[in-house]
């Protein structure tokens, strides 16, 4: 049945909580537990067919950002597995540390500055070292980086570590991207990559995991210039969470204390989103001077500066970072998207309540939705053709299982934002049923064509209905 609304929706209204996006998540196959069969490991997760698809178009996004539409940019992907030296030269074997205390009575490791945030394992109601029976450590330095060894024998083989950043094998690089890419300050080198911290107190689903997506960039500047190229993009990556749905009341700039700052850092902001568990981070922005470069430069005995051939002027570039999490990106979209509002089935009077994710149409996992009314009547056959002719164009999903008003629902909760449904008119004039995600808008539309339409709605701007929700 035909499903619209009722009396006054909740569309607008916080209503997500991080248990319902764990929910939604497993059920509509975006994110399951890893080895789950298993019983599980910690903070680890699998992404499902619906998160790939969801997550890869927040990565296409942020690379069209980066490359698409700018010019001075150019793409890298440098080894997980690098040099111990790189990450002597960045400080990470000495200083990537977080302050660790143990429980001798429950077994639990905690982080020393986060007790006052933490669950004591005996009694959760309370905080580690609230209790008698809680029985602290000191607190020592636990280095974050997991160690591993190359070569064939453990005991004859190098130390290496997975890499805890991507940004060091873009500063390692630069020497190589500077000759082929016949670039000049400023210019940037952008990558997307797996990075690996052994975090004390993962949690929160996939905000905090040990094994996650980032997407950064570092932007080689004139000295001189390295303060108005960071507001730049202070303003450019709020800009580009706004534009992709996000509320931007939801959404906020935060300018790091002095005593938050690296030492390298002369300024640090973050990019930060109202999540169920409070205000948190999406994406860090750093000026950090030439700290990375002069560093390297140290340590490999390589010169790694600029030489401006126009002025005879020789210096080393100063850095300005945008690094975002493409699993934190991915959860701040689910969450912003996700809503509920009462609907009635046509005809009924009933009210039933809707989940709807109501992601922006290009990051949408399946952007159009194939449905036959009936399993019969040349139905199935003509919605097969239908489904092959978008597949060229658009992420598009063939759904014959189960009633109508089910698989429209299912289509809601994947956040589709087109549902195309062919009937028994279907077959007799060429036209279907267009249905809108958001506004449940039903439209015929002649199935000629419909591919170049279907196009044109997904990539016409966009705006959350929660920002125009009474």
């Amino acid at each position: 049945m035909i499903s619209v609304r009722v009396d006054e929706p909740t569309t607008g209204q916080d209503v997500v909580t991080m248990d319902k996006i764990v929910a939604l998540c497993k059920r509509r196959g975006f994110v399951f537990p890893s080895s789950e069969i298993y019983g599980g490991v910690g903070s680890t997760y699998d992404f499902g067919h619906y998160g790939v698809l969801l997550k890869t178009n927040v990565k296409n996004e942020w690379w069209r950002a980066m490359l698409q539409e700018r010019d001075d940019i150019v793409a890298l992907d440098s080894a997980i597995l690098q040099h111990p030296r790189v990450w002597e030269a960045s400080g990470h074997l000495a200083g990537f540390t977080d302050p660790l205390v143990d429980c001798k009575t429950c077994g639990q490791r905690f982080r020393a500055d986060h007790l006052q945030e933490l669950a004591c394992g005996r009694k959760p109601s309370k905080h580690p070292g609230e209790t008698d029976e809680c029985d602290l450590t000191d607190a020592r330095d636990f280095n974050l980086m997991f160690e591993t060894t190359i070569g064939p024998v453990k005991e004859s083989g190098a130390t290496a570590y997975l890499r805890p950043e991507t940004a060091q094998g873009i500063f390692i690089n630069f020497k190589n991207v500077l000759q082929f890419s016949r670039k000049k300050p400023p210019f940037g080198i952008a990558q997307v990559g797996k990075s690996f911290r052994n975090e004390i107190t993962p949690g929160n689903f996939i905000f905090r995991t040990r094994e996650f997506e980032q997407m950064e960039m570092e932007f080689f500047v004139p000295p001189d210039d390295a303060q108005k190229w960071f507001e730049h993009w202070l303003a450019e990556r709020e800009r580009w969470y706004t534009e992709l749905g996000l509320r931007p009341d939801h959404l906020r700039l935060r300018a790091h204390d002095p005593d938050e700052l690296s030492h390298y850092s002369s300024g640090t902001s973050d990019v930060e989103y109202l999540f169920p568990i409070g205000w948190s981070e999406l994406e860090g922005i750093a000026n950090r001077g030439d700290f990375d470069l002069t560093q390297h430069a140290k340590f490999s005995g390589e010169k790694l500066e600029y030489f401006d051939q126009a002025t005879g002027e020789r210096y080393v570039p100063h850095v300005i970072e945008p690094a975002a999490g493409a699993d934190r990106a991915t959860l701040a979209f689910l969450v912003d998207a996700y809503d509920e509002e009462l609907v009635e089935r046509e005809g009924t009077g009933e009210g039933e309540m809707r989940t709807v994710l109501r992601l922006h149409p290009r990051l949408a996992p399946v952007k159009a939705a194939v449905l036959p009314l009936v399993s019969k009547d040349g139905q199935p056959e003509l919605a097969r053709e239908v489904h092959d002719a978008l597949r060229g164009r658009v992420q598009a999903e063939y759904d014959a299982g189960g009633a109508i008003g089910k698989r429209y629902r299912r289509q809601d909760e994947i956040g589709t934002p087109l549902c195309l449904t062919i009937d028994h008119q279907s077959v007799e004039d060429g036209t279907l049923t267009l249905r809108d995600r958001d506004s449940l808008a039903q439209e015929r539309l002649p199935i000629e064509g419909i591919g170049e339409e279907v196009e044109r709605r997904i990539h016409a701007p966009w705006t959350t209905p929660k920002l125009t929700a009474v």
